[in-house]
């Protein structure tokens, strides 16, 4: 098995020391994988249930109304996330030769990880009867914020890819 170096964080270093976020044939596997495609895809339509499932999540904890769309809310945010998560292993490996943990996206797979735990405990919660309806919530929305940070965390790299490319491009 390769070892790779950990992705170490430095502080106050400017974009243009960064190395770059994917070598020119990473690019080009990047571009024309499907796999791409398909994270382009779901990456919104699970921020969509995200927000939806927020809203029902809270209307429920606030006035004890809707569980029921809450839960199925949360199980459809789930499964999306399951989606996302094993298709985006294949997008990496695709993209960078491993399954997961590539040196360019090392700390957004780190809490990705954390995000399916904390989505997974939920689901072991209420599958399991444990806590009261309220409990198991909060622990999705424990999930639901480690996820907002994960989003965001994507977000920044697809700015950041933008960036590179552009820089290429001139």
């Amino acid at each position: 098995m390769a070892s790779y170096p950990l992705p170490r964080w430095r502080p106050g270093r400017s974009s243009r020391q960064r190395a770059p976020l994917y070598t020119a044939e990473q690019r080009l596997r990047r571009d024309a994988t499907r796999w791409t495609l398909v994270q382009a895809v779901l990456a919104p339509v699970q921020f969509l249930a995200f927000l939806l499932s927020l809203a029902l999540v809270l209307r429920f904890l606030w006035t004890g109304q809707g569980l029921q769309a809450a839960v199925l809310s949360v199980l459809v945010k789930t499964s999306l996330l399951y989606l996302i998560m094993v298709t985006g292993c294949f997008w990496e490996k695709v993209v960078f030769g491993r399954w997961l943990f590539a040196p360019a996206f090392y700390w957004e797979d780190m809490l990705g990880v954390l995000v399916l735990g904390l989505h997974t405990a939920y689901l072991l919660a209420w599958w399991e009867g444990w806590g009261t309806p309220a409990q198991q919530l909060a622990i999705a929305l424990a999930a639901y914020a480690s996820y907002a940070i994960n989003a965001g965390q994507f977000v920044l790299k697809l700015r950041a890819a933008r960036r590179q490319a552009a820089g290429v491009a001139r």
